[in-house]
């Protein structure tokens, strides 16, 4: 009688580790609403330190568009993963060369981080 139930156990401890990777490997909404909004005001704060040095600015600004990359690649939520996809898309075509750059590229990454915040407070309300 018990070796009926073995198959059935073992069946439903694979299908409850299976859940628990998948768990685990995305991150629910409040944290991302933390995670992602203190990328985003780490890098505003460095890029306002950066601007007579385009080299560390621009690694700055892919920095930070890899590890919104990665929130959004484990957000659990749509809305957020998609903003999050997109401000990580829009710091990734942003390219400083030069200090003629990094004065426009300062700009394009407070402008382009306001506009998620909006997006995201409405997300995470």
């Amino acid at each position: 009688m018990r070796l009926r139930f073995v198959p059935l156990a073992l069946f439903a401890s694979a299908v409850f580790l299976a859940g628990c990777g998948e768990v685990n490997s995305t991150i629910d909404k409040a944290q991302a609403c933390l995670e992602a909004p203190k990328i985003v005001a780490d890098l505003v704060a460095e890029v306002g330190k950066l601007t007579n040095d385009p080299q560390a600015m621009d690694k700055a600004i892919d920095d930070a568009s890899k590890r919104l990359t990665d929130v959004a690649d484990k957000a659990s939520n749509t809305t957020l993963k998609e903003a999050t996809d997109n401000l990580a898309g829009a710091l990734g075509n942003i390219s400083v060369k030069n200090v003629n750059d990094a004065v426009d590229s300062a700009q394009k990454v407070t402008s382009e981080t306001a506009a998620y915040l909006d997006k995201i407070a409405k997300a995470c309300t």
